[in-house]
């Protein structure tokens, strides 16, 4: 067995990395819309499709999403990844992202909060419960309507066609290899 050294407990989510990057928007009463870069994103529920995300009380789409109920989880893929970078690195409380970055908003199906048009899947959600987990509060959304590229998603995804981003940790991304992996059965 290989040695293993000690993690400091404060750093020890990166264990879990990497994670699959998601750029959520959301809009306030006013239709401001803001970008947020999260990697914290995980679905909770099949049934009913629940997805739960995961952001830090002092930024602004935290008050965005408590304020209208609603957000979408958009999926950027390395074809974006300087917009993304740029998504979690600044706040919109004093800039306009959509602008900033010339990431493209468009009508989202269901609810008010754009999409993105550049990402290549998108999850509308409205607020199905939110709980305080120390330092940030996990929303967790209930999916109303869920859509892909027609290229990039059959079922799964096409790795080549949509190379996901993967956050390491810090300004640190990755991408899958575009080959799957099945372990193999014995037979019994």
């Amino acid at each position: 067995m290989e040695v293993k050294k000690s993690v400091n407990v404060s750093s020890s989510y990166r264990l879990l990395h990497p994670m699959h990057t998601v750029l959520v928007t959301c809009a306030g009463k006013s239709n401001k819309a803001n970008i947020i870069t999260l990697a914290w994103a995980m679905p909770t529920s099949i049934n009913p499709p629940l997805v739960a995300i995961s952001i830090a009380p002092s930024r602004f789409s935290h008050a965005l999403i408590e304020e209208t109920k609603e957000f979408v989880v958009n999926i950027p893929t390395m074809d974006i990844l300087n917009e993304t970078f740029t998504c979690g690195r600044t706040s919109g409380r004093n800039c306009d992202k959509f602008k900033d970055t010339g990431l493209t908003p468009f009508p989202a199906r269901k609810v008010k909060t754009p999409i993105i048009g550049e990402c290549v899947a998108h999850l509308e959600c409205m607020l199905n419960s939110k709980h305080r987990t120390g330092d940030h509060t996990i929303f967790v959304g209930e999916i109303i309507e869920a859509y892909a590229g027609q290229e990039a998603y059959q079922q799964t995804y096409d790795l080549e066609k949509a190379r996901m981003i993967f956050h390491m940790g810090g300004s640190d991304f990755a991408t899958l290899e575009p080959k799957i992996y099945r372990p193999e059965t014995k037979k019994t």
